[in-house]
């Protein structure tokens, strides 16, 4: 499925396709590729039935819709009316009448669903190594993570299975897996995106995203998703971009080598690139971050469960959690003496708008249009022995907070981030460069993105 989305659309609306033909060989490329674990669902009648209506309409001159036969993919803690919904979870397991209000939009807009992907489980995990529907392998190498945890949609995209799909993102659960798996992982402003029919984690961070394969490409998702306009490239020798200090510092070789050329490209393209400190940012987005996480975590899945499937308990959900790392987490700091108190949790919402603020001014008093650091400070790990740790230059490391590390602050503000794939070696793994925009800036962020990607092809 090398095509991109726009293309599937026009040869579709045009009749140079057929969306059966565009469905066949997404299911084709999935079937090749089942070894890498990307879905939880694959829906394979239901798809070539959709498809089949739309070939009808096409024969009356009625395929219009901007994603005309396109083929996506959905991370399975997001709602598609007749497929179940686990959120890769063995006590969540239910078939929704209607699809959350995102997916709604795709559809309706002609794309189809053709699965559910796999992801870590309750979306809290950067690996996506599940216990109970099994490890996601990165299609870069089948033997490392994805990241996640929208490890699943990540990997079906970079596997040619689809050319886009989504995935939620608390705390960089898009981006890292666009980064390890070498495509485009978009986080939208916090706010824009209607979050109704997701399996919540932590509903003042959380939001779906679009994953592809180009900037462009999402950011015709993410128009039929909100209907924001359609991005613009921009004049690079315009741009001013803040190279983000801690996020730069203690990386990979590979990583070190990628940004440094990625720097040097965007310089020769005329861009300014300025060095600034995030370091006070990131502290206090830590500070924040997990006070919240946590209590609302709590609190949030029990009321979504009321509505969705009322007859189970965070309890039972929590007692059937298959993968260590998550169950440990809701053991202890969910449900245990680790747990926030609400003091603790009033305390650390009340802060988020003051980071906010200065994450504004930084911006401001530099003049810059967005803010660019390395995704993830290491390259993807193997699955084997990497749920607890990872090595970072020797040193080993607790995955979710290396990994986490330079993604985590954007989500707790509510920016838009974007990862774009840097070019690495023939033989070396994905790195992802990630910019940074304002937020409610979305269009502004996808504009500078279309700009960069053109900068970093040379």
């Amino acid at each position: 499925m090398e095509q991109s989305i726009g293309e599937i659309a026009r040869r579709v609306r045009q009749s140079e396709l057929t969306a059966s033909a565009s469905i066949e060989a997404a299911l084709a490329a999935a079937e090749e590729n089942v070894a890498l674990n990307a879905f939880i669902t694959l829906d394979r009648e239901g798809a070539l039935a959709r498809a089949r209506s739309l070939d009808a309409l096409a024969d009356r001159g009625e395929a219009s819709g901007v994603l005309a036969g396109v083929p996506l993919v959905v991370k399975d803690n997001i709602d598609v009316a007749g497929l179940r919904t686990t959120a890769g979870t063995p006590a969540i397991d239910y078939v929704p009448t209607a699809s959350a209000p995102v997916v709604a939009r795709l559809e309706a807009a002609q794309a189809i669903v053709i699965g559910k992907t796999n992801m870590h489980e309750l979306a809290f995990g950067v690996t996506s190594n599940n216990g109970a529907f099994g490890a996601v392998r990165n299609a870069a190498d089948p033997s490392r993570i994805p990241g996640g945890s929208s490890g699943g949609t990540a990997t079906a995209v970079a596997a040619g299975i689809a050319p886009g799909g989504l995935g939620s993102d608390t705390a960089g659960s898009v981006r890292l897996p666009a980064a390890l798996c070498g495509v485009v992982g978009f986080r939208p402003t916090t706010w824009r995106v209607d979050q109704a029919g997701v399996v919540p984690s932590v509903p003042s961070f959380d939001v779906v995203g679009p994953i592809a394969r180009c900037v462009a490409d999402a950011a015709i998702l993410y128009n039929v998703m909100t209907g924001d306009p359609l991005p613009e490239r921009r004049d690079p020798s315009r741009l001013r971009l803040g190279v983000a200090r801690p996020y730069g510092e203690d990386l990979s070789p590979g990583v070190a080598a990628a940004l440094k050329q990625a720097l040097e490209k965007l310089r020769t393209a005329g861009a300014i690139l300025l060095d600034i400190d995030l370091s006070q940012i990131a502290k206090d987005s830590f500070e924040i971050g997990f006070p919240v996480g946590f209590y609302e975590m709590k609190r949030a899945l029990p009321d979504f469960l009321a509505r969705h499937q009322p007859k189970t308990s965070l309890h039972e959900v929590v007692e059937k959690i298959a993968s260590p790392d998550v169950k440990a987490v809701y053991l202890n700091a969910v449900l245990g003496d680790g747990a926030p108190s609400e003091t603790a949790y009033r305390d650390a919402i009340s802060r988020i708008e003051g980071v906010r603020r200065s994450y504004l001014k930084l911006l401001d008093a530099h003049g810059l249009d967005g803010v660019v650091f390395p995704t993830a400070p290491l390259e993807a790990q193997p699955i084997e022995g990497s749920n607890e740790t990872v090595e970072l230059n020797g040193q080993a490391l607790p995955t979710l907070q290396a990994y986490m590390r330079n993604v985590a602050s954007t989500g707790v503000y509510g920016a838009p981030g974007l990862s774009l794939p840097l070019k690495t070696g023939a033989q070396a793994l994905p790195v992802g460069l990630e910019v940074d925009g304002r937020p409610d800036g979305d269009r502004e962020l996808l504009s500078i993105g279309l700009t960069l990607e053109g900068a970093l092809s040379g």
